[in-house]
């Protein structure tokens, strides 16, 4: 891909996720009206260029809430989860992984049966368990992220460090006396950080589907608006109110794109491979 591409995809990202991030920080200040505020005399409003008004730009819902306060602190939600789960993710895998691709043996037998074990079960269902168990909620959502997605930077860390173990500035270390544990965080992490960069954009990417799913089957807070809550309500007037569907699917389609495709440049400017 040509640099001059590159440079526009990463722009377009940066931008989207700029602006996600501003959402989520200042909705309060920036949303027109309450996101919870009914008004039922202006219900099912379209947005402004299919004949709406000015005052609700993307339109009103089924009890007259406006649409565009409702997107901008659902964006709050999906920054929330998705940072947070992501983070935490990534920690745990992260942790795991370099154990067992560094000290290999029955540690690394241990958790990669642990890592098989947790890959088979029905994350849906897990998810099912834990609403059931801590009730629904946005950190219910949080937990189910952690401990579905963990495994996922597990293999990946496992691997690379196994990659990492037999090159010569490891055993430079070990000649010079540094600690396993120390070889791991000063040696080992940061030429892994790189790719860590790339599984974490794209995790919160999914993330923020995981969010949207989980909002949509009613295992997310009610008290909030989300976007998948959203979808969840607007597929009830799909026929006589798209718009109510489609704004919210449009917000998740475009931040997820965001996500993917950083995640892509970064892979692009750091793979001497594809750098070629």
């Amino acid at each position: 891909m040509p640099t001059t591409s590159v440079f526009k995809i990463s722009s377009f990202s940066i931008f989207v996720i700029v602006l996600l991030g501003f959402a989520a920080l200042f909705a309060p200040i920036i949303a027109p009206y309450d996101p919870m505020a009914q008004d039922l005399k202006n219900s099912f409003l379209p947005p402004f260029w299919l004949g709406g008004t000015s005052e609700h730009l993307l339109g009103t819902d089924s009890l007259g809430r406006d649409l565009l306060s409702r997107i901008i602190f659902g964006a709050r939600a999906a920054v929330y989860v998705s940072v947070i789960g992501s983070f935490f993710a990534a920690l745990i895998g992260v942790v795991l992984g370099l154990l067992s691709g560094y000290f290999g043996g029955a540690l690394d037998a241990l958790i990669s049966r642990l890592v098989d074990a947790w890959m088979s079960f029905p994350s849906v269902l897990l998810c099912i368990v834990l609403a059931a168990v801590i009730g629904p909620g946005l950190e219910t959502v949080i937990v189910a992220i952690i401990i579905i997605d963990w495994t996922r930077f597990c293999r990946v860390v496992r691997s690379e460090t196994i990659v990492q173990k037999s090159s010569d500035y490891v055993s430079a270390a070990i000649i010079g006396g540094l600690s396993p544990l120390k070889i791991l965080i000063k040696e080992v992490f940061p030429n892994i950080a790189p790719l860590l960069v790339t599984l974490l954009t794209l995790e919160m990417g999914i993330a923020i589907v995981v969010e949207a799913i989980l909002s949509f089957v009613g295992l997310s807070s009610s008290h909030i608006p989300t976007w998948g809550g959203l979808i969840q309500e607007g597929r009830l007037y799909v026929n006589q109110a798209w718009w109510l569907m489609g704004a919210p699917v449009f917000c998740i389609v475009v931040v997820v794109l965001a996500f993917n495709l950083i995640g892509d440049s970064v892979r692009k400017r750091i793979d001497p491979v594809l750098r070629a």
